[in-house]
Parts: structure tokens; C-alpha cells; sequence
């Protein structure tokens, strides 16, 4: 966990990629694209902690049809930079048997945790996975998933805010930083 001093430094030292502004209306954009795609559908929408927790307290008021909410707990980066293993700390409660699931998450990063969400999902019979991510981060090269909805597009390099933290600090930023190269 950072000090408060080292987490102030960090925000300090970043930029600003996209401003709480440019952060709303792509909520509003996805809320409309998802809500056009799924309406009709009652899906089952799962939110995965803790970095969506932002992301979808702001989206699911937008969205204009009937749905269950439910979230699941996987990571690869436990406050860390870096992903590692895969870790499932909570499964979703609601059963996903011939539902339509919608799984929102923060960030696409390499695509393998939001990968794994898929394959647990379809392979607990559900009828139809998609998936919302409020950033994906550009890689140039090929990842194991695509999101179906996708808000802003990240440079490669850590990104912050908005439900991403930074070693478990700033999630609560309305607008997304990135650290510069070389920070």
C-alpha cells in the first residue's frame, strides 16, 4: 500500500489521458450501445471487483431494460502493476444457466483474466456472454478476448482512476491518468 505522500506524488507526476468529462460521455455512449444490443434480452449483468465498482455504479442507471445484478472477484494484480496467476475469490452468486450474462469490467488489459470469466460462464451453460469494459489498453498484438462494448482506449503504459488503481490507490478519480514513461 502506498503512503499518502507517495500516492499524492504519483498523481502529481501523471497525465491526464482523458478528463472526468470525456469519462461521462462514454458512460452514456455505452449505456446507449449496450442498451440497444441487449434490450430485450433480461440479462444477467456481473460487475468484477473491485476495479468495475466505479464503472458500473455509473452505467447501470443508464441502462434501459430490465436486468439481475450480480459480481464476481477475480484478479491478476492484487495492487500490483504486474498481473500474475489468476486468483478467483468469489464466484457469482446468481447461476448463469441459460442466461444472458453481461460481465463489466475496468480495463482489458492482456485479456486473460476477462478470458477466464468467459470460459467459467460458458462453461456453466450459459445461454450468450458479452462483455462491457470501460478502457482497453493497446497492446499491438493479439489478446484471447474482445470486448463487445468498449469505452476509451488506453495507451500502453499503467493507467489509473476510474475504478483502476495504482497499488490500491485512486480508484476514486472521475477522470483516468496514465503514468508517464520512465515514472
Amino acid at each position: 500500500m502506498l503512503s499518502s505522500t507517495e500516492a499524492t506524488r504519483i498523481l502529481g507526476v501523471a497525465e491526464q489521458i482523458y478528463s472526468a468529462a470525456d469519462v461521462s460521455r462514454t458512460v452514456r455512449r455505452m449505456a446507449a450501445d449496450i442498451s440497444l444490443e441487449l434490450s430485450g434480452k433480461y440479462p444477467l449483468v456481473l460487475s468484477v471487483m473491485g476495479g468495475a465498482v466505479v464503472f458500473t455504479g455509473q452505467l447501470l442507471p443508464l441502462l434501459e431494460f430490465p436486468l439481475t445484478f450480480d459480481y464476481l472477484h477475480v484478479s491478476r494484480y492484487d495492487n500490483e502493476i504486474q498481473g500474475g496467476k489468476i486468483n478467483w475469490k468469489v464466484p457469482p452468486h446468481e447461476n448463469v444457466r441459460d442466461r444472458v450474462v453481461l460481465v463489466l469490467d475496468d480495463v482489458l488489459d492482456e485479456g486473460i483474466t476477462l478470458a477466464a470469466i468467459r470460459d467459467w460462464i460458458m462453461s456453466h451453460d450459459a445461454a450468450a456472454f458479452y462483455s462491457a469494459v470501460f478502457a482497453e489498453k493497446d497492446l499491438d498484438r493479439p489478446k484471447p478476448i474482445r470486448a463487445d462494448f468498449v469505452g476509451v482506449v488506453l495507451p500502453n503504459r499503467y493507467a489509473f482512476g476510474f475504478g483502476m488503481d495504482i497499488h490500491g490507490a485512486w480508484r476514486n478519480l472521475p477522470a483516468i491518468y496514465a503514468l508517464k514513461d520512465g515514472t
